[in-house]
């Protein structure tokens, strides 16, 4: 029996027959379940913005192929779940099941977020049908959290379907429903404990942790009672039978309170709550009074008996739109007369008062299913070979500080080696050896002359640096670019809050893009200092420019450039000259051996994401920095130390070296002529030693550039990619706020004239709440029979001798059932009003609404409510028929 509602659409209300027979009859014995429509999304492209960032990150080869076609896979399965209408059926809920389970997996391996991969999924509420003026309530957010959530609450709603649609008549059906009963239970708690910290703003009513803690206490609360129909159906004890009903009971009275005072949730819910915790207690208490009767409690049975019937007769009154109880109210009462008519002939017992009997002890035999993925029993994780982006970043902080402690062994060896180059220049050494003659050109300036030349000469370098600014050009254009889309989107987004003031309701841009902003100004920050070493550069190549050209120079007009001296070949031979070519051969042995020592450190490799693998998976975090530090000194322990040798072997051999060649010079010849000659070739020396250095910082400021484009271009597109996503956000915001604006009303209401909203003629018809009648009544019949205790009815001209006009909630004992009140009589304590009085001769303005109400004068003293016909006797002048069956909502 389906029920229709306000805009805010409804729960779907699926009525199930467990008569054992025929289940074609439209109102016999049913029990009402609540099910939960689906969420709808609109369709995200994920193949890419993901493909992007795959190609981005991981290099060209097998291993990007494969991630790639992840990403179409997981695109082709986002569509099977969410971009058709899926059947209530348990192959459904699988494909639902394998999606939420691969978002789990891939939620770690991707940067999801506003500001780095920007993904934004909308979707509506499932609650809201939308209004005449605009389309339904709907969220859009960049979040995967939010895609969790809304994937989870469909998998959830589409169990509390199938479990709705599977017949109770046998076991294999009730086990079925009370499984998906309990999953529908979890998924929905797992939302209420999340939604929150995975959305980080107020999200739709569907999944506000109001709604979705009510619908798992709902869930739970069948998934009970379909234990309750199992243990009956299976003809099990009373005494359980009964703690399985309260129990019941008390989860419907839970639900029914957490929804009651909040408009959460369809109007329909609501008595259906009521209805059912009624209706569960009242079997309770049936089966409660057969354990009474086999001990011989007759009074304590009738009392049991007399509030059973109390309950279905409060059903069949409020509630029969919704359930029909006629079948247990009928078994109710053919017990309590019976056991009335035993105990006024026989037994004479004294029947107690209801607050006086023993209190129904309670049996919870569900539980609701912990979501812990995977929860698909068909998952493969399609990137199970991507690493989670815990471990790339740690992967990324561990490269740099590697890639630091190579730079540091490294730089240390060619900083010692250009101070021993510098040394020797200023010595003019080895050319002062070979330059005994006095008039040949020596034969290391000879060597660095045929080195200059081969290497390109004067116009390598050239070409070097003036290549250099046009690579920073380019490079500062793609950074500047890519800053000026980000400021273009934010100075459109503050006109729009100042313009929508609070209606704008999204994360300021200037908030989002300050780690973008951050990154940019480190980028600025590095190209300044780039061009800072670049004017270095140039300023040492002016410095050296004169000799650099001359040793370019053939070697008959390098000679002739260089002075002559006398010479001193009487140092030919000497101890001396021995001893200081053997000092700067073992120089040259040092140098030699660093080449090597510096291709081995930079050789090492070392796979660390095992090792953040495994921290990870134990400790569930990484602690990166100790980690590192502790596989870098393994690493690079022992090279450590064998620089730190050389570094020591030099600095000995170089002082040998000067106090070397302070014997060598006091040997020889000291004339003015001699030290033009050193200083030209000293020059020479440090002129070849400085192209050497020169190039290779040529060389390296170029490849920097070269690298840094394509940083910057990675960080242009990341750029790209949040604007268009802020945009396509935005448009969809202004759209929201247009439709919103539209259904706004244009003045504020005011009152009809009374003589415009009443017709001309004919009577007021009556309030709904008050008791009404066709234009010939029908026969009253015989007044309610109930315990006064439980409910007092005061005649009219009387004081009222009950509870006072608000209503409080009745006591109930501490470990009954609690739960919405038995909304029976006026006068019984606890009186719930209904969203719709309950009128007893009110059937007619359904079926017949062109007759005029005439209103029915009650008789002083007589009950609110008849009491019931007798058995199998329909009351006179009531429809016979069922109202007529309205649809139920949209199929998807």
């Amino acid at each position: 029996y389906t029920k229709t509602g306000r805009n805010r659409g409804f729960v779907r209300v699926q009525q199930v027959n467990f008569a054992i027979g025929p289940s074609t009859l439209l109102r016999g014995e049913m029990a009402t379940f609540i099910s939960v429509p689906l969420k709808k999304s609109s369709e995200v492209d994920l193949v890419k913005p993901l493909s992007k960032f795959v190609t981005a990150t991981y290099p060209a080869g097998e291993e990007q192929g494969e991630y790639v076609r992840a990403v179409e896979e997981l695109n082709k399965l986002r569509k099977n779940a969410l971009g058709r209408p899926l059947d209530k059926h348990e192959s459904s809920l699988e494909i639902l099941l394998r999606y939420y389970d691969q978002l789990c997996a891939v939620e770690p391996k991707f940067p999801f977020s506003e500001n780095q991969l920007c993904l934004t999924f909308t979707w509506k509420d499932a609650f809201d049908k939308g209004s005449l003026f605009g389309g339904s309530v709907k969220l859009a957010l960049a979040s995967l959290g939010y895609e969790k959530t809304c994937v989870l609450f469909n998998a959830a709603a589409l169990a509390s379907q199938i479990a709705s649609e599977q017949n109770l008549d046998n076991d294999e059906g009730l086990k079925a429903a009370a499984k998906y009963y309990q999953l529908a239970s979890g998924a929905f708690g797992h939302i209420k404990d999340t939604v929150l910290s995975a959305l980080n703003r107020e999200p739709t009513m569907d999944i506000s942790p109001e709604t979705v803690g009510t619908l798992s206490l709902i869930m739970l609360a069948q998934a009970q009672e379909v234990f309750f129909l199992k243990a009956t159906s299976d003809k099990m004890k009373d005494a359980v039978i009964a703690k399985l009903a309260n129990q019941a009971a008390d989860f419907y009275g839970d639900a029914f309170k957490q929804c009651q005072y909040k408009d959460n949730l369809p109007k329909e819910v609501l008595p259906v709550l009521a209805a059912k915790h009624c209706i569960m207690q009242a079997n309770a208490e049936l089966h409660q009074s057969v354990l009474a009767k086999q001990k011989k409690r007759f009074g304590e049975e009738i009392a049991r008996l007399q509030h059973a019937a109390e309950l279905v007769k409060t059903v069949a009154s409020r509630y029969d739109e919704y359930v029909s109880v006629k079948d247990l109210s009928d078994k109710i009462n053919r017990a309590l007369t019976a056991a009335k008519k035993d105990n006024d002939f026989i037994y004479h017992d004294r029947v107690p008062e209801v607050k006086d009997l023993e209190h129904i002890g309670k049996a919870a035999l569900v539980k609701a299913t912990t979501i812990t993925p995977p929860l698909s029993q068909k998952f493969t994780d399609l990137f199970e070979k991507m690493v989670p982006m815990a471990v790339q970043q740690s992967m990324s902080i561990y490269n740099q500080r590697k890639a630091e402690t190579v730079n540091r062994l490294v730089g240390s060896m060619r900083e010692a080696t250009n101070l021993c180059n510098g040394v020797l220049a200023s010595l003019n050494l080895p050319a002062a050896l070979e330059d005994l003659s006095g008039d040949s050109i020596p034969q290391s300036i000879a060597e660095k002359a045929r080195s200059i030349v081969q290497q390109g000469g004067l116009q390598s370098i050239e070409q070097l640096i003036k290549d250099l600014p046009e690579l920073l050009t380019r490079n500062r254009e793609i950074l500047d670019e890519s800053l000026k889309m980000l400021d273009d989107e934010e100075t459109t987004d503050n006109e729009l809050r100042t313009k929508f003031n609070q209606r704008w309701n999204r994360t300021p841009s200037g908030d989002l893009y300050k780690p973008l902003r951050a990154e940019g100004a480190n980028f600025r920050n590095i190209l300044d200092k780039a061009v800072q070493a670049d004017q270095v550069v140039r300023d040492r190549y002016s410095a050296h420019c004169d000799m650099i050209t001359l040793l370019c120079k053939p070697e008959d007009e390098l000679n002739a450039a260089i002075p002559s001296a006398n010479p001193t070949k009487t140092l030919q031979g000497s101890e001396v000259v021995n001893v200081l070519r053997s000092q700067l051969a073992q120089l040259d042995e040092m140098k030699k051996e660093r080449e090597t020592l510096e291709g081995e450190i930079k050789s090492v490799t070392f796979d660390m994401s095992t090792a953040f693998l495994t921290a990870l998976a134990q400790d569930g975090a990484i602690n990166e920095e100790q980690l590192s530090l502790s596989q870098l000194d393994q690493l690079y322990g022992s090279y450590n130390q064998r620089v730190q040798a050389t570094l020591r072997t030099q600095e000995e051999l170089l002082g040998q070296v000067q106090t070397s060649h302070q014997e060598f010079s006091s040997l020889k010849q000291s004339n003015t002529e001699a030290n033009q000659r050193e200083e030209v070739l000293k020059k020479l020396a440090s002129a070849h030693d400085s192209y050497v250095e020169i190039s290779s910082n040529l060389r390296e400021g170029t490849k920097f550039y070269n690298d840094l484009t394509e940083i910057l271009l990675k960080f242009q597109n990341k750029c790209s990619d949040i604007v268009f996503a802020r945009k396509t956000e935005r448009d969809e915001l202004l759209k929201e706020l247009q439709q919103s604006i539209a259904r706004e009303p244009s003045a504020p209401s005011f009152n009809v004239p009374a003589y415009q909203s009443n017709p001309a003629a004919g009577p007021t018809p009556a309030p709904r709440t008050q008791p009404v009648a066709k234009p010939q009544p029908p026969a009253r019949p015989p007044p309610p029979s109930f315990n006064p205790q439980a409910a007092a009815t005061t005649p009219t001209n009387t004081p009222p001798t009950g509870p006072p006009a608000n209503n409080p909630p009745p006591v109930v004992p501490p470990n009954q059932a609690q739960g919405p009140p038995y909304p029976t009589y006026q006068g019984y304590p606890g009186y719930f009003q209904m969203p719709m009085g309950y009128n007893p001769y009110a059937y007619g303005q359904y079926n017949m609404p062109n007759m005029p109400y005439m209103p029915y004068q009650a008789t002083p003293g007589q009950g609110g409510y008849p009491g019931a016909p007798p058995a199998g006797q329909p009351y006179p002048g009531y429809p016979q028929q069922p109202p007529q069956q309205q649809p139920y909502y949209p199929q998807q």
